[in-house]
């Protein structure tokens, strides 16, 4: 944990005032970006605290400012699209630096005065943490901490998550939060915590103990379109483009039996169907976690009453005639593939496209149809050409399913950062704002249209569903 220089100031914040049963607000900031849907995406580390800190005896209030369901806003079915849907945006000024970009800048998510009518309806938090996701969504952090420092100037805040972890030194200096905390370790947050408003905790559970940990708090939410399950941490591979390995270095497994028992929980007491896996690596060491994990649904009969989805995907070496066949059991309706690249554009060696084939037919015969299976493909890649992008896709269509472009986004203490910042016509080393996967950051030209609505079209054949 690094205390920025307003930490001082900071920690003579309330401190008697919120020593027995602080109120914590949680908030999930906006989205600046050329473009944002909402494919399962929620704030599970954010919500997670909250539950932590709710078993410790704290208030939660939570605010998204992604809120798809405000009440404001026309009622929607939760359950439409299996949980997804678009967010409400508003087009705002683009970052000057990125004024080359011929595209319509948002911000997404709720409008900035009712955000702030709903912190004026709460009772003033003695203690605010907000989250970030994508580093390059820094600025609606930004304009998030600034609206709530403008209506509690008193109450210190909070920043963690994605972008706080990945690029420290950077949110330390715009964010305007009084303290910023990179990675998950909860001590972390404990003593923060008790720094800022003198609220003492005793962690009541092992943080390397996934089973002894509270579930998320994603009943805050004003409805529950879909339920993110985390069921393991961290990734046991090290791929060049990844981050996993940086934000979550253990790998740790949760038991079937607890994993069982929150999908009943969500499921009885608030009939959500639609659960999404968050796993980076399900599949690995199926054998003593995934499949006694869905053999279990199976036999709970909870597999006709639940819907699955893996938007992170799973490695496709792990999908066997046994695993298809259970995961169409348990009630799996989206499957999503982690290819990548293949040949002529190897990235890694997890998958040849022998397996990737092998796997394909496994899950068709699984009873899966082509609209259900889609295959990420890596595009944007430092040195990537657009043809061997398209001769990727043609051989995910030729396998009879959907390819699904993942365009690629610079991160930061990944293998491949230095090569993305050789390849970019940006200085992306200097601000986050141009890792933005939308600018196509590792290319040396010029933002072109051309080559995106080339693949776009390669896609959209007719029989082939699309994200």
């Amino acid at each position: 944990m690094k205390m920025d220089k307003n930490f001082c100031r900071s920690a003579t914040f309330s401190a008697v005032r919120s020593a027995a049963s602080p109120h914590i607000l949680l908030v999930n900031p906006w989205i600046h970006d050329f473009a944002a849907y909402d494919f399962w995406a929620t704030p599970l580390g954010l919500l997670k605290l909250g539950g932590l800190l709710r078993h410790h005896g704290a208030r939660i209030s939570f605010i998204d400012c992604l809120n798809r369901f405000h009440p404001r806003l026309p009622d929607a079915d939760p359950s439409a699209r299996y949980g997804r849907g678009p967010y409400l945006k508003t087009r705002i000024p683009k970052p000057e630096s990125l004024g080359d970009i011929p595209r319509n800048y948002c911000r997404y998510g709720i409008p900035p005065e009712w955000f702030t009518a709903d912190l004026r309806s709460l009772p003033q938090p003695d203690l605010v943490l907000v989250t970030s996701m994508m580093t390059y969504w820094y600025p609606g952090v930004c304009e998030a901490i600034s609206t709530i420092k403008t209506v509690f100037p008193e109450v210190p805040v909070i920043l963690g998550g994605i972008y706080a972890t990945l690029c420290l030194d950077h949110a330390e200096r715009v964010s305007g939060a009084d303290i910023v905390i990179a990675g998950s370790d909860q001590t972390r947050l404990f003593a923060a915590i008790q720094e800022l408003i003198g609220w003492t905790v005793t962690p009541g559970t092992d943080p390397d103990d996934l089973d002894a940990l509270p579930f998320p708090a994603a009943d805050l939410q004003q409805k529950i379109p879909f339920i993110a399950l985390l069921t393991s941490t961290g990734c046991p591979f090290s791929c060049a483009y990844c981050a996993s390995g940086y934000l979550n270095p253990k790998c740790r497994v949760r038991s079937s039996d607890r994993i069982l028992e929150e999908i009943r929980f969500w499921h009885d007491r608030h009939h959500v169907r639609d659960m999404v896996f968050y796993d980076d690596a399900l599949l690995v060491d199926a054998e003593h976690h995934a499949i006694p994990l869905f053999e279990k649904i199976i036999d709970s009969g909870l597999g006709a009453m639940i819907r699955f989805h893996t938007p992170n995907a799973v490695h496709i070496r792990e999908i066997t005639d046994t695993t298809a066949e259970l995961m169409a059991g348990a009630g799996f309706q989206t499957i999503r593939l982690g290819l990548e690249t293949t040949a002529g554009d190897r990235l890694d060696h997890k998958v040849t496209e022998e397996e990737f084939l092998a796997a394909v037919s496994c899950l068709k015969s699984a009873g899966f149809r082509k609209n259900q299976i889609g295959a990420y493909l890596l595009a944007g890649l430092p040195d990537q050409s657009w043809e061997t992008v398209e001769a990727a896709v043609e051989t995910v269509l030729k396998a009879g399913i959907t390819p699904v472009p993942a365009h690629f986004t610079p991160i930061p203490h990944t293998d491949l950062w230095p090569a993305s910042v050789a390849s970019s016509r940006y200085d992306l080393e200097s601000d986050p704002i141009f890792t933005n996967n939308a600018i196509c950051p590792c290319r040396k030209e010029p933002f072109s249209w051309e080559p995106l609505l080339r693949l776009k079209r390669l896609i959209n054949v007719p029989g082939f569903q699309t994200e």
